[in-house]
């Protein structure tokens, strides 16, 4: 009986386990290979040493891909927090058609990201969009070129991100709200407290554990943003927009230089890991 226990358990993972090694664990473990080798698709793999690391020290597209990259995630991760935070307080209410609310709120997240690039291409369109026909209304006689603008294009990029994925954010901090005792509430406010404050000392430290764990998955698809920068931008005008995942896109698909795409995606996982540790960290002192 324990055998069989055993078997069917093992049934269960084995047909996971054989995907998730062939195309992620063997390709992953490859990748650490591959970094320090000269490859491409016309000829056999040769051994380079730190040769990609040092061509990567030299190459000037690097830097501005990792400093927009850190741009993206710096301005995203709190927006999107801020926003989607927001939404869900106010659709936590008990208002009149709320589940209505909400799925417009999280359909974004559903939709085609080609068409949102290309329907927010349009909206931001300089001289017939309707973000500047508003701006122009209001009394702005030069309103940002967006998409065209080196300076405006990062910051646009910003807002459809975060437009995009803040209702699947508002739903993750919906379920935390629900985990909120009322009573908590009850109690606040039968001892005075202002809603600022019942949202400071109640709401805020029960929403810990999710606020953690959305922050996590928040830093790590801002590293990773590809999708919506390629289609909306293509990582210009220049390379204004240009992040570390379409670098690697350009040098591995486009270029095949698959040694040297391998040493920056070792680089794009050595900073998501050791981000990620430094907010393990940091959660564990603030929850002790």
């Amino acid at each position: 009986m324990r055998t069989r226990t055993i078997a069917v358990g093992w049934s269960f993972l084995l047909p996971n386990f054989a995907g998730f090694a062939v195309l992620t664990l063997v390709p992953v473990v490859l990748l650490f290979y591959y970094a320090f080798t000269e490859w491409n698709i016309f000829g056999g793999s040769t051994w380079s040493g730190l040769a990609n690391f040092r061509q990567m020290w030299d190459d000037a597209s690097f830097w501005t891909a990792l400093r927009n990259t850190f741009y993206y995630t710096a301005f995203h991760i709190p927006l999107t927090l801020t926003v989607s935070l927001s939404l869900a307080l106010l659709l936590n209410r008990k208002l009149r058609a709320v589940a209505f609310f909400r799925t417009v709120a999280f359909f974004p997240y559903i939709t085609s990201i080609v068409a949102i690039a290309q329907i927010w291409n349009m909206l931001f369109s300089p001289s017939y969009g309707p973000v500047n026909e508003l701006l122009r209304a209001i009394g702005v006689d030069n309103p940002p070129g967006w998409t065209t603008s080196a300076d405006w294009s990062m910051p646009a990029v910003i807002l459809v991100g975060t437009w995009r994925e803040m209702g699947y954010y508002m739903l993750l901090f919906l379920a935390g709200l629900q985990t909120i005792p009322a009573q908590l509430y009850e109690a606040a406010t039968v001892d005075g407290a202002s809603a600022w404050q019942r949202f400071r000392a109640v709401t805020l430290p029960g929403l810990r554990p999710t606020t953690f764990f959305i922050t996590v998955l928040l830093t790590i698809g801002s590293f990773k943003v590809f999708d919506l920068i390629l289609v909306m931008t293509d990582g210009g005008p220049g390379q204004s927009t240009l992040v570390l995942s379409q670098y690697i896109y350009q040098k591995g698909f486009e270029e095949n230089q698959y040694g040297y795409a391998s040493a920056l995606s070792i680089v794009l996982f050595a900073i998501c890991f050791l981000v990620t540790i430094v907010q393990f960290v940091i959660n564990k002192r603030r929850s002790s």
